[in-house]
């Protein structure tokens, strides 16, 4: 329990510094209204847990516990659902309407589409 427990504790401060990086870096490169670093956050979550998926999926073998590092530390801490959200809130507050649909229908889709992407990499 304990080996787990510490597994999912690095692979989310990992996960919490790599998203922090990317954002950061993706906010610096191109600055603007639209949460370009969210939505390249979730889109490479999404196909990174797809990957993962698919390789735990064929190859039951490998480490559980690595499993759980990499899906419940790493991307739980990566991915950004919750800023997402804040994010499509505030375009809406500041009357950006449309833009905030297009975010919500680009984030949604892309991410199914990348989740999808990154189960057939496996396949």
């Amino acid at each position: 329990m304990i080996t787990t427990l510490a597994a999912i504790a690095l692979g989310g401060a990992l996960g919490a510094l790599s998203r922090f990086a990317i954002g950061a870096g993706v906010g610096l490169l191109w600055p603007g209204a639209f949460p370009l670093g969210t939505l390249l956050i979730n889109l490479l979550g999404c196909l990174a847990i797809g990957v993962l998926y698919g390789l735990w999926l064929d190859r039951p073998e490998l480490s559980p516990l690595l499993q759980q590092g990499l899906m419940i530390g790493f991307l739980g801490a990566f991915t950004t659902f919750s800023t997402f959200s804040l994010d499509a809130w505030r375009l809406l507050e500041n009357g950006q309407g449309l833009l905030a649909l297009g975010y919500v229908l680009l984030s949604v889709c892309g991410c199914l589409i990348a989740t999808w992407a990154g189960l057939m990499l496996t396949r």
